[in-house]
Order: C-alpha cells, then sequence, then structure tokens
C-alpha cells in the first residue's frame, strides 16, 4: 500500500511539472540607453476637440530614443521611462509634434491568453510633451495592443537587447 501511494505522489509531480516549450519565466524586456524604438500608436485617453494630435491615425510610428535603460530582470512592473522623439510626427506634410519632444512611457506587465506563460512584458508610451503642452496617448512595441500574443513588430525587437 505504501509503495503504491509513493508510486501515484511520483506521477502526479512529474505529471505536475512544465509542459515541454514552456518557460517558468516571462521573456525579460532589456533596452539600453540610446536604442531608438518604434512604438505603434493605439489611442489617446483624453482626446480634446480640435487637437492635431487627435488627427494622427491609429498605428502610426512613434521613434523614441530611450533615454532611460529598461531591464525587466531589475526594473518592476509600473517603472518609468523616458525618451525623446527621434522622428517628427508628421501629418499631411504638417509637424505635429517636433522632434526632440519629451517621452514619458511605463514598462508593464501585461496578462496575456495567448503567450506561452500567461504574461509578457511590454514598453507603453503614456504621453508627450511638445512646446510646453502635454499630450496623453497610448502606443505600444506591438502593431495591436489587443492581440496579446502579437510579438514587436520586427524593427523594434531588432532594437531590444
Amino acid at each position: 500500500m505504501y509503495r503504491s501511494m509513493v508510486a501515484v505522489l511520483c506521477f502526479i509531480t512529474l505529471s505536475a511539472s512544465a509542459v515541454p516549450g514552456q518557460s517558468p519565466t516571462v521573456a525579460p524586456v532589456r533596452v539600453a540607453a540610446g536604442t531608438v524604438l518604434n512604438f505603434h500608436l493605439q489611442t489617446r485617453l483624453n482626446p480634446t476637440a480640435g487637437d492635431t494630435l487627435d488627427a494622427l491615425p491609429k498605428g502610426m510610428i512613434l521613434q523614441v530614443r530611450m533615454l532611460d535603460p529598461i531591464d525587466s530582470a531589475a526594473d518592476r512592473d509600473g517603472t518609468e521611462f523616458h525618451g525623446s522623439l527621434a522622428a517628427p510626427l508628421v501629418l499631411g506634410g504638417e509637424v505635429i509634434v517636433r522632434s526632440e519632444a519629451e517621452v514619458r512611457g511605463l514598462l508593464v506587465l501585461l496578462r496575456s491568453r495567448n503567450h506561452p506563460d500567461g504574461f509578457r512584458y511590454e514598453l507603453l508610451v503614456t504621453g508627450l510633451t511638445d512646446r510646453g503642452k502635454s499630450f496623453d496617448l497610448t502606443a505600444s512595441l506591438n502593431p495591436s495592443f489587443l492581440d496579446s500574443g502579437a510579438q514587436p513588430a520586427p524593427d523594434s525587437k531588432s532594437a531590444m537587447k
């Protein structure tokens, strides 16, 4: 009886181990200061009538030069980062936001149904400041923020270390 119990417990323990191909940890995000990443504009948090930033299309690329290094192995969920636009935001030949505008963002840990670990790290741009005026928005490395299983765009992924 005792041996049967031990055999059953061993079987359960082996069955409960990680499934091959799954990692017990979430893939880290490491970005060095000075790296330029491509973020995809998702939404405006508080759009205002007649604001020129409201005309920017969803998916527009924001090229951000990271001023702060980010390492998810050392930095916590919610860690703020700062950057600057590496290229201006242009719409219809008109510069809407100048290059070198201040960029604010966060390192976030998101729940993901499609990601093998159930979670994934993401860098999100949360706002811009240009000419003394602040704009709240959301931009992510993934083209579709709602597509939780998406991988970063090829240009952004190659810039990540």
